[in-house]
């Protein structure tokens, strides 16, 4: 996942699993987005807490990022993202702690910090260690308590802070290209994959951006 932190840029693109998807299908469907876009970085982030469910979800979406040379992180399983050899772990409460999952995974690991709309939580986030910090949601949506960040606390971010920002949560294309010119990476997932083309409605999220 690339970090570099610059406003001016276009935003990359962070893909956020579905919370439940057939191995059967989803992995193909995910082949067919990762083809079609570039894709800075993915987030298996399953609703189960079943170890056997994600170690196998992990395993099969591991093989179909690496095979295109983009990074896999896991939803908070830190010693799951070592066992099947993903690239890092997305801390999903910022209260957790950034430090203990660096140790643990080395300083190669990617690793990110959710941040609800707390500018001290992503502040704290970023002071431990972390790759990026995540704000949301920006839209409609049951991410975290709730509470949705302001384009304000990107703008600041963006000027202010050098660790790099994802906008995630409810996002609409009208949602996309307000925050755009702000924020570092879009973490998107069921908005692409309860349509019926996934691909294209990424394409249309991209054109957005600007």
């Amino acid at each position: 996942m690339d970090t570099a932190a610059d406003t001016v840029e276009t935003p990359q693109i962070y893909l956020i699993s579905p919370p439940s998807f057939e191995l059967g299908r989803f992995p193909d469907q995910l082949a067919k987005v990762l083809d079609s876009v570039e894709i800075a970085c993915v987030r298996l982030d399953m609703a189960s807490r079943d170890e056997d469910t994600l170690s196998r979800a992990g395993d099969a979406l591991r093989e179909v990022c690496h095979a295109r040379d983009v990074a896999i992180v896991i939803s908070d399983h830190q010693i799951l993202a070592e066992r099947l050899g993903l690239d890092g772990v997305h801390l999903s409460d910022a209260s957790k702690s950034v430090r203990s999952a660096r140790k643990a995974l080395g300083a190669d690991a990617i690793v990110g910090s959710f941040c609800g709309a707390s500018r001290h939580d992503g502040m704290s986030a970023g002071e431990a260690g972390a790759d990026y910090v995540s704000f949301g949601p920006v839209g409609t949506s049951g991410l975290g308590d709730g509470a949705q960040p302001e384009l304000d606390l990107f703008q600041w971010w963006s000027e202010m802070i050098e660790v790099p920002v994802v906008a995630e949560g409810g996002l609409t294309e009208e949602l996309i290209t307000r925050f755009a010119p702000f924020t570092d990476f879009f973490g998107i997932g069921d908005e692409i994959w309860r349509s019926d083309d996934p691909a294209a409605t990424l394409q249309s999220f991209l054109k957005a951006m600007g």
